[in-house]
This record gives structure tokens, sequence and C-alpha cells, in this order.
């Protein structure tokens, strides 16, 4: 067959779309001015961040006024969690309740709040890698300040019962975060119905460029400033604005949103015949579960095949995936999230992720279907640890 590019590690990053540059691009040349300024060219660039505002706010059911605009996820998860342990310590609430396969942006923001004495609870998730709520209740103490479990898991894309965690956290009077980077464009997410406190989210995650995000603050919801110095963001962050960065985070939420049910059926699509396909491989399993995950991820481990060996074979042939989250895609270490549903060390290390966006084709799956056996055999018949499996011996 034909071979062209195959971009499918859409988990990582998405290319910035045409619409999306087309609405950037004036505000990278004419439409320079400081929407802080009162003359013309300012008061522009100041009409240009309501309206994105206002399109960030339509996709999540919100509020303009409860959307802040962030350098990224990340930054938007430590506001969220530092921010909201810090103010309510004063009143005797220093407990924070998360889980095992959070995204380090959580991880590492609660591994900082215990150095500073804060208790941090991390709840399993099971082979599914799906949350249980009614260990989110039972974890709830009279001391918890905030509960955060992410939307949809960055690696296996698992959807977590959000709407249900929000009520539980609702009835106990707690405040609750998730991060939504993975999810926001991919699936409905409406903050009020879903009872959510807080949100996080990232642009480059569905085809805006990096280094644009937003925190979603519920009304009433005061938290401490992130960055001191200025006016923007009601105060909150200080800063001049990237206009043109935050004008195609709204045009890009909003090409997302107004189709975002066909998009997800047409993903649906490309999904699950490419699951299909990777499970005839023999030694192979999809990680997370099938159904409860997002359109577009596909996470599948093959035994007796290491993860870094895999990408680079596939890029041989013209197609770019991971073997996990890219901002650990340096590690040597197997997956944390891949450990968390109970895969073994040397299983965890075979995994491959692929994710898909409404730019993908099904030549693309096509493509990865001809590839992925070949490449598998090949990688196989190198592996002493394959030779092992198929004699039936500990692999450890």
């Amino acid at each position: 067959m034909n071979k062209h590019y195959v971009y499918a590690d859409n988990a990582a990053t998405t290319p910035i779309s045409k619409e999306v540059l087309d609405a950037m691009m004036p505000w990278l040349t004419e439409g320079y001015g400081n929407p802080s300024s009162i003359y013309a060219k300012g008061r522009e660039a100041g009409f240009a961040l309501v309206k994105a505002r206002q399109q960030v706010a339509d996709a999540l059911g919100c509020e303009p006024g409860e959307v802040y605009f962030t350098g990224c996820g990340s930054e938007s998860d430590n506001w969220a969690l530092k921010s909201t342990l810090h103010m309510l310590a004063a009143k005797g609430k220093k407990h924070l309740i998360t889980t095992v396969f959070e995204h380090h942006a959580i991880l590492h923001s609660a591994a900082a709040l215990e150095k500073e004495g804060f208790e941090v609870t991390y709840l399993p998730v099971y082979e599914n890698g799906i949350v249980r709520v009614e260990d989110v209740k039972k974890a709830i103490r009279p001391d918890t300040a905030l509960v955060s479990v992410m939307f949809a898991n960055n690696e296996i894309g698992t959807i977590q019962p959000i709407p249900e965690i929000g009520a539980v956290c609702k009835e106990a009077g707690v405040l609750f975060h998730t991060d939504a980077v993975q999810a926001v464009g991919h699936v409905h997410i409406n903050v009020k119905e879903m009872h959510i406190d807080m949100l996080s989210l990232s642009g480059h995650k569905f085809h805006a460029p990096k280094g644009i995000g937003a925190l979603y603050i519920r009304k009433g919801l005061v938290l401490p400033n992130l960055i001191d110095g200025g006016g923007q963001e009601k105060g909150r962050r200080a800063g001049t604005e990237n206009v043109a960065s935050i004008i195609g985070l709204g045009a890009a939420i909003q090409r997302a949103t107004s189709d975002i049910d066909k998009n997800a059926a047409r993903a649906l699509k490309m999904r699950e015949r490419l699951i299909d396909a990777a499970l005839k491989i023999p030694h192979s399993r999809l990680n997370g579960d099938r159904r409860q995950r997002l359109p577009g991820n596909i996470n599948i481990s093959f035994e007796g095949v290491e993860g870094e060996s895999l990408l680079l074979a596939l890029d041989n042939e013209g197609i770019a995936a991971s073997s996990g989250s890219a901002c650990t895609s340096g590690s040597l270490d197997p997956s944390h999230v891949l450990l968390a549903i109970g895969l073994p060390h040397e299983v965890a290390h075979g995994s491959l992720r692929i994710t898909f966006s409404d730019m993908n084709t099904e030549e693309d799956v096509d493509q990865i279907i001809d590839a992925l056996p070949r490449v598998i055999t090949r990688l196989r018949a190198m592996s002493p640890v394959w030779e092992r499996i198929v004699k039936g011996e500990p692999v450890k």
C-alpha cells in the first residue's frame, strides 16, 4: 500500500487547524494593541478577548466571568490545587483527595503540598482504569478541602464518573476540581450539571496553539491570586494577555464543540476498527475500559515488545504514536498509569497509545493496521523476552 505520514499522537498535541490559524492571524499582525489600553487598538483587542471568553464559557456551560485564561493545563492544575489548599488551611481543611493515575501536574502538585504538611489520599482506579464513586465518598473527611479527579485519563482514555463524583462532593460540602485537558472538545461537558467547581483545560489538545489554557472557577469561589502585578483576569493572573492565542483557543473550542457528536462518532468508528485488528495479534491486551473511554483513544500492550523500539519502528513506517504521556516519554520507567491498573512492569513497557483527532482518516487506520502486525513480529523475533513467553517460562 502507498504510505503517507500518519500523525496519531493527538493526546500529546494537535496541529493548529486552518480555521483557528485564520482567526489568530489578524491579532499577530495589525491587531497588536494591549487590551488594557483605552485607545482603539486596545479596545479592539479587549473586545476580542470578551468574545473568546464567551466561546469558552459556552463550551463549558458556565458564565464568561468564570473563565480565567492561563498558560496551559498544568498551570491551571497548579492554581486550582495549591491555591485551594492554601486558602482553606486557615479553616482547618488540609486534606486533598485525588487518584493514583492523574497527570503529573496534579501528582507533583499534590507531592509539593505534602511537603508543606498537607495530607493527600490517593484513590485506586482498578483494572478498568475507572475511579469508584464509593471510594471517593468514603475518603471524604471533615478536614477535606478538595477532591481532584481527572475527567478522562491522558494515557488510557478512560472517562471517569464525573457527574456522580461531583454530586458526592456537593452533598459533602467539599470543592471538586477536574483536570479535563483530554476531555474538552471531545465529550460533552456542562460544569453546572456535573457539579464541577473548577476545571482545567488546554488549547493544544483540540487544535488551538500551545501555551494557552484556562481554568473555570465557579462564581463565588475566590482563589488567591496566581500572579500578582496587574489587573488582568480580574486581578488574579497578572500579565499582558496572549491575545492571538486566546482568540485561537476560543475559535478552536467553538469549532470542536459545535461538531462534537459528529467528530466523536467518526473517531469511535476508527478506534473500534483498530482495536479489533490489534487484538488479533497474540499476547495483546487493551488497557482500560473499552466503552467508557475517549472516542479517539487506543492503548494496547504487546507482550515481548519494548515500547521505545515499537515507536521507532512505527516511525520508520511513517506513523507517529506514543507509549504513554508525552510529558514522560523520555523516561525509561513504565507508565504510572499502566502500573496503577495492575499491569506488570514487563507488559507496561510494551504499551502503545494511538490517539485520533478529526483530522485523521480511514486511510490512516488502514496504514496502522497494515504496519502493526509486521512491526510486532519483527521486534518479537529479536526479543529474548518473547522467546521466554513462547516457552512459557517466567519473564522476570
